[in-house]
């Protein structure tokens, strides 16, 4: 076992019984389970900085006092992290009721602006937070643009559609109202929703403040939460524009993706700007 490791186990008094176990899940970080005479943890190692943001952001969901379950920070140094391990269980309807209402709810916490007070990552994307107080800025300057510019750079967009993107970026004040900044989890597909013996849970959070129309629309983007999901959370206030907020809010991760994991997202991308593009005729 890493030095770093054991010293981090021994400081928070866990004494291993086994080897560290792979865990799925791990596409960024190395992810393990490890039986300890405490009982199982879970232990993450990464880039140091991005694992700092991600224990900053499971205290913060935690400290929102949310219904949601959010693991404990145990503890975190030199590139490992240890939090709590939670039993889950198959999802059911009752479940997906019950984390539309937890989302919902995570949402009503309010702060002053758009943003956070440090940058922090999506996936492996160095992801820049400084607060704007208005959203659509926040979204065309903090989000869109670096991201289409990063792709740009690598070759991963031409000419024509990074400005079809910019395009999009620079017309939001024309739509979409400014909104109340929320708490949001800020990576929210489906791998990091968790149902457990204690409630829905999420996990491996980026947090910031915005729209909460990102976790929403992250949800959707590589499946769905259901009916009875959206029920609960919409609660009868479905935004009449969904599906063109819907659109915006998945260009930044496809936009994500296709920097990370390169061209074979390209196509996703150009979809969803001609969503985008559909409102304008």
């Amino acid at each position: 076992m890493d030095n770093n490791l054991s010293n981090l186990l021994d400081t928070l008094g866990l004494i291993p019984t086994d080897k560290l176990q792979p865990l799925s899940g791990g596409d960024i970080a190395a992810v393990y389970a490890l039986m300890t005479r405490q009982g199982q943890v879970v232990i993450k190692h990464d880039n140091p900085a991005r694992l700092l943001g991600e224990a900053e952001g499971l205290r913060t969901l935690k400290g929102a006092g949310t219904s949601l379950v959010i693991p404990e920070v145990l503890g975190e140094s030199m590139g490992w992290l240890v939090i709590e391990s939670l039993d889950t269980k198959p999802a059911n309807t009752q479940s997906s009721i019950a984390l539309g209402e937890e989302l919902r709810e995570l949402h009503g916490v309010i702060g002053d602006a758009h943003g956070w007070h440090q940058d922090n990552a999506c996936g492996r994307t160095p992801q820049p937070n400084a607060p704007l107080s208005d959203g659509r800025a926040f979204q065309r300057e903090r989000r869109l643009l670096p991201l289409s510019q990063a792709c740009y750079q690598k070759g991963l967009l031409d000419e024509a559609l990074r400005s079809r993107v910019e395009h999009q970026a620079g017309q939001l004040e024309t739509w979409l109202p400014d909104s109340p900044a929320s708490l949001i989890h800020g990576d929210l597909w489906a791998g990091n929703v968790l149902t457990t013996t204690r409630g829905p849970a999420l996990i491996d959070p980026s947090v910031y403040r915005h729209y909460p129309d990102v976790d929403v629309a992250m949800l959707t983007l590589f499946g769905s939460p259901g009916t009875p999901f959206f029920d609960a959370y919409w609660d009868g206030n479905k935004p009449i524009d969904w599906p063109r907020r819907e659109a915006l809010f998945q260009l930044y991760p496809l936009l994500n993706h296709l920097l990370m994991f390169g061209s074979g997202y390209r196509s996703a991308v150009e979809r969803c700007v001609a969503v985008l593009e559909a409102f304008e005729e």
